[in-house]
């Protein structure tokens, strides 16, 4: 008799095992049990790590209201942050497991949403309007939960549950029971959120959301999924988003690997990997991750504002992770974090929670964000016996949507358009830039941690990168550049903090002469002290790549953006001198423009959607850096 069969012996006789986590990852033929002790601690550096021998040694339930350890917004409903410290790990083989586990159906009362479909579709139309539409950022993800009571002894329901996800249930990341005796988890979740291996990280943007209507692959059904545009943008959004979080806890950035399609029983979503090198503690790593655009939203601080304003209501652990922290045979750090979704949550009393969001672009409409939602749940609910069962096939393989060669063109395809700067491996010790090597630039971040990626490129450039937050302050006359970053909210707006202050910088750039480079809002701000008139767009260029015009070059390039400059004229004389203007020759927004010693752009070249960004930087650092003279070089030492 194996440990997992005294175990659920136990639960079916109503007795209590104790803590413990069944756990299937990436499809294997195998589970694993992990038992031992659970306690709650207020800190993601808390979570215990002791050293020893190699393997597992906690399995931390991390909830959404830890992002306030990031300085975030969260309406705090206290979810705890509990550790089950691993005492005892077996393996299980998946045939024994089935074998084991409960095979009954599992019975629920009064289920329903706690927002109603119509309920719902209202948040998204308000959310599209006065969130996106306004400049806040470019996606947010809403959520709601449908709640009901679970009949019989819950640990047998969950237990229950995780048979019929391992049965019918593919593709996951995860598929789990975690059982901490104050609740019980039990899921398939498909994305992990981030990893640590022998010192590589990696991270897995998944969106789009292909809704299969039965067993047999619709290929020409799946062509179109690919080729839709809000899918398209939906996916390089997030890509971007976690390339910023890679930015910060990879020590080069983040490699982009893909795309692949995931498929599930109910659905299919397209993913990319994104791999980097990286020394940080893991449960730093854990920390600067918190928590993925997928089911938070871009900026991430003001996605987090954003969620809280719409929502009302805690997420409890609905996308924050489970995290499996390790040791290895080296003794290195590991680290294995799933996103908590597609997940349902059970209380001792029965109570049964099962949140799902869908994420909002400036291409949803409010039924298809309904339906989203719905689609999400799908998996877990059948497990639940509260919605349909997945097409059970006839036992045979399973036939893949992505082998079709038309489907892995269409998905290469994806890449075409992405900067390379991302997608090649990049030589950690290039050279960079003749009259850019060790001269020093400062990034003013603006709420956006696209500065991170940015910092990255100007590194690769040859420049040394500090950053700082728009409300530190602090001198700047240390820096050969300094660069007025990204971030959201109106740039027009005469008594937001932040606007005031990144006009009180740029006003002491301005009159000190110091180079100076603005990017998005740090360039509309820009615009309007020179006498630019700015306005909000009527489609807001949120995740939207464009070619566009740049003092006469052509150039691909991506906009996250609501408000822009306009102009009548290619040239302007201004209080700081005259000033060239590229603008659309539509409706005169302006791009980009450049004066003596300082420059902006209104897109992000740092962005995975700006394959000509480096090429931008490059050019308009060489005017606002001009390699210094042989009598400067001398006198600081080979620094201008």
């Amino acid at each position: 008799m194996t440990h997992l069969t005294d175990l659920i012996a136990a639960v079916t006789s109503g007795v209590d095992p104790g803590p413990f986590a069944l756990v299937r990852r990436d499809d294997a033929d195998e589970l694993e049990l992990f038992t031992g002790t659970v306690g709650t601690v207020e800190r993601l550096a808390d979570i215990p790590l002791p050293p020893g021998t190699p393997g597992a040694r906690t399995l931390a339930l991390v909830p959404y209201r830890q992002i306030t350890e990031r300085g975030f917004a969260c309406v705090d409903d206290g979810a705890p942050l509990e550790c089950l410290q691993v005492r005892e790990h077996r393996r299980v083989a998946l045939a024994d497991a089935l074998a084991a586990l409960p095979d009954e159906p599992v019975r629920t009362t009064d289920a329903a949403f706690d927002v109603t479909d119509e309920e719902y579709a209202e948040t998204v139309r308000r959310v599209l309007a006065e969130e996106i539409g306004s400049g806040a950022g470019a996606n947010f993800v809403i959520h709601r939960t449908l709640h009901a009571t679970v009949q019989g002894r819950p640990l047998v329901a969950a237990l229950a549950a995780l048979r019929r996800l391992l049965v019918a249930e593919r593709g996951a990341y995860w598929t789990f029971v975690v059982h901490t005796g104050t609740r019980t988890l039990v899921g398939a979740s498909p994305e992990r959120h981030v990893s640590v291996d022998d010192g590589l990280v990696m991270m897995n943007p998944i969106s789009g959301t292909f809704r299969r209507s039965d067993d047999t692959p619709d290929r020409a059904a799946l062509l179109r999924f690919l080729a839709d545009e809000k899918e398209v943008e939906e996916l390089y959004m997030v890509l971007d988003e976690e390339l910023k979080m890679m930015a910060t806890v990879a020590e080069h950035g983040g490699q982009v690997i893909g795309p692949y399609l995931k498929e599930m029983s109910h659905l299919a979503h397209t993913e990319y990997l994104l791999a980097g090198r990286g020394t940080r503690d893991v449960r730093e790593v854990l920390r600067e991750t918190m928590f993925a655009p997928t089911v938070t939203g871009s900026p991430m601080e003001n996605a987090c504002r954003v969620i809280a304003r719409h929502e009302g209501r805690g997420r409890s652990y609905y996308a924050g992770v489970l995290a499996l922290l390790g040791h290895d045979e080296a003794g290195r750090q590991t680290l294995d974090a799933p996103i908590l979704i597609r997940t349902a949550e059970i209380s001792p009393t029965g109570h049964l929670r099962v949140p799902v969001g869908a994420t909002l672009v400036r291409h949803s409409t409010a039924a298809g964000e309904v339906a989203e939602t719905h689609a999400k749940a799908a998996g877990v609910l059948a497990a639940l016996g509260l919605g349909p069962a997945a097409p059970a096939g006839d036992g045979g393989p399973v036939a893949r949507l992505a082998d079709d060669p038309e489907v892995r063109d269409a998905l290469a395809a994806r890449n075409a358009p992405l900067a390379r700067f991302w997608l090649d491996q990049r030589a950690p010790d290039a050279p960079g830039l003749p009259g850019l090597v060790g001269r020093r630039v400062l990034i003013v971040d603006a709420e956006d941690t696209f500065t991170g990626m940015l910092a990255h490129q100007l590194g690769a450039l040859g420049l040394t990168v500090s950053l700082r937050q728009w409300h530190a302050g602090g001198p700047v006359d240390g820096y050969d550049l300094v660069v007025v970053g990204p971030g959201p909210g109106d740039p027009g707006s005469p008594d937001e903090p932040k606007m005031a202050a990144l006009r009180g910088l740029l006003t002491e750039l301005l009159a000190t002469g110091r180079p100076t480079l603005a990017v998005c809002l740090g360039h509309q701000v820009l615009a309007g002290m020179l006498g630019l008139a700015l306005h909000r767009r009527e489609a807001p260029y949120q995740g939207l790549q464009r070619e566009v015009s740049l003092f006469g070059r052509t150039r691909r390039v991506g906009f996250y953006s609501t408000f822009t400059a306009r102009a009548q004229a290619d040239r302007m004389v201004t209080a700081y001198g005259p000033v060239e203007l590229a603008r659309d020759p539509g409706d005169g927004a302006v791009h980009a423009l450049r004066g003596r010693g300082f420059a902006g752009v209104q897109f992000h070249p740092e962005s995975v959607l700006s394959p000509d960004g480096l090429a931008v930087l490059s050019e308009l650092l060489s005017d606002l850096l001009p390699a210094p003279h042989a009598d400067e070089l001398s006198t600081t030492g080979g620094r201008a």
